[in-house]
């Protein structure tokens, strides 16, 4: 699989993505927090897949890396530029991070052994990888209006002991929890909300309904609106509106070095 047009490495075309990805998927606190408190004490911190910036911390030395040109236009003023490169073939040294991140990506990586391999080399300290746990994905009352959308999402991301394998050392795996108020538009964000998940653009800031044709969006929207609209919706899982996080496939893999 080559680099598209726009740069885009993974299976998905960042530069169509790109275009409403940013009004959707804004960093929510709690999960960068989570995030932050994995990177321990580290000062140098290397952010692979980087995307427009959602999760690196402000307060240390970020180098982010990038391989979408559309992606990296949308990182915001306040933040570094990054730099065109991917996972498996990072220009830097042995050990140059005390820390590495990378948020919602390695379901983007060509070859994942290799690009945790590189990310391990480059990186003295913790890595942590924010991804959901694909063995979890489909537990989530979006399969049964969208089974294709979370088939998508639970083939695309990793095996939590795939990830563990490939940066060796010592894992922990963090459940993270997903605040009702979500600001980051994945589709698990949108547990008690569902009638957020009606807006297209919601929809498209998650990679996985880019892979599903016009067809199944609008089965969806359909069966959706119809089950809100007479209370179906609510009867079965109205619960979820009222609480407060939701523990589903969202997982912090952190990895240290023996």
């Amino acid at each position: 699989m080559g680099r598209t047009a726009d740069g885009s490495a993974g299976d998905a075309d960042y530069g169509v993505i790109a275009r409403t990805y940013t009004d959707h998927r804004r960093p929510d606190p709690r999960i960068a927090e989570a995030v932050h408190r994995a990177l321990g004490t580290a000062r140098t911190v290397l952010n692979v897949g980087a995307g427009a910036g959602s999760y690196e911390p402000l307060d240390r030395d970020v180098t982010a890396v990038e391989p979408s040109a559309s992606m990296r236009a949308r990182r915001p003023d306040t933040l570094s530029g990054a730099v065109d490169a991917t996972a498996e073939h990072l220009p830097f040294p042995d050990g140059a991070f005390d820390a590495a991140m990378t948020t919602f990506s390695v379901h983007q990586w060509q070859d994942l052994p290799a690009g945790l391999s590189e990310v391990r080399r480059v990186t003295t300290g913790p890595v942590a990888v924010l991804t959901c746990d694909p063995d979890l994905v489909r537990d989530f009352w979006l399969y049964e209006y969208a089974p294709e959308v979370l088939d998508t999402e639970a083939r695309r991301y990793p095996a939590i002991a795939d990830l563990a394998s490939g940066l060796g050392g010592t894992t922990e795996v963090v459940p993270v929890p997903v605040p009702l108020d979500c600001s980051d538009g994945f589709n698990e964000a949108y547990y008690g909300r569902p009638e957020r998940l009606l807006e297209v653009g919601a929809r498209l800031s998650c990679s996985a309904w880019s892979f599903v044709d016009d067809e199944a969006h609008g089965r969806f929207v359909a069966a959706l609106s119809g089950d809100l609209a007479d209370g179906t919706w609510d009867r079965r899982f109205g619960h979820l509106r009222e609480l407060p996080a939701l523990e589903g496939s969202l997982v912090l893999v952190v990895s240290v070095p023996d």
